[in-house]
């Protein structure tokens, strides 16, 4: 059984209609975007029939970046690099997963995350091995790794009228269009065809 953490994003989005996992989970962890993520994430477990779970867990004060509504660290890869914010939200997963006996955690991490260390193989290889070490000897997977997010579309076969309610903003629960992720959201419908370079 497969527990999916859900952001609401295009990628997570595209994961919850193609594995159809039974649980989903959506963690505020004190992200300004916390509250668009959870009612797009809502919807899309509405869509998909599956049983979404929520947490909040305010870390805001310890964040940096975009997602926490401050400058970003001096070790900032990007502007919305949040320290340690995967292993963060896993563990707070695999906590979750443990209550509802789920064997295998899944990530939505495309290619394009591995300009951060916790969006590589090896992090994800490393944080696998971590889980199974322990209690409850969870699994775990993203599937979608070695794709860019048009193929993960394409793939997961998601209709292009639910990624609409896909949120991508780092900034705010209405998207911005000028962060990393708005510029994601965008080359991607432009790469599929959604709508031509240049429209907004």
């Amino acid at each position: 059984m497969e527990l999916l953490l859900l952001s609401g994003g295009i990628d997570s989005a595209c994961l919850a209609h193609w594995r159809r996992p039974k649980h989903a989970i959506t963690i505020d962890y004190g992200q300004v975007c916390a509250k668009a993520e959870y009612e797009a994430s809502a919807h899309f477990c509405h869509l998909f029939g599956i049983k979404h779970h929520t947490v909040c867990l305010d870390t805001g004060m310890l964040g940096s970046g975009d997602l926490a509504g401050r400058p970003p660290h001096e070790l900032a890869p990007e502007s919305e690099w949040w320290p340690f914010r995967n292993q963060l939200l896993i563990t707070v997963a695999a906590i979750k997963a443990v209550s509802l006996r789920v064997d295998k955690i899944l990530l939505g991490t495309v290619r394009s995350d591995s300009f951060h260390a916790d969006g590589r193989v090896d992090f994800v290889s490393a944080v696998d091995r971590l889980l199974q070490l322990q209690e409850g000897n969870l699994e775990v997977e993203a599937p979608a790794i070695a794709m860019d997010s048009a193929t993960l579309v394409e793939e997961s076969g998601i209709p292009f009228s639910h990624l609409g309610w896909a949120h991508s903003c780092h900034t705010n629960d209405l998207a911005c269009g000028f962060c990393r992720g708005c510029y994601k959201h965008r080359d991607v419908m432009e790469r599929l065809g959604v709508f031509k370079h240049g429209e907004r």
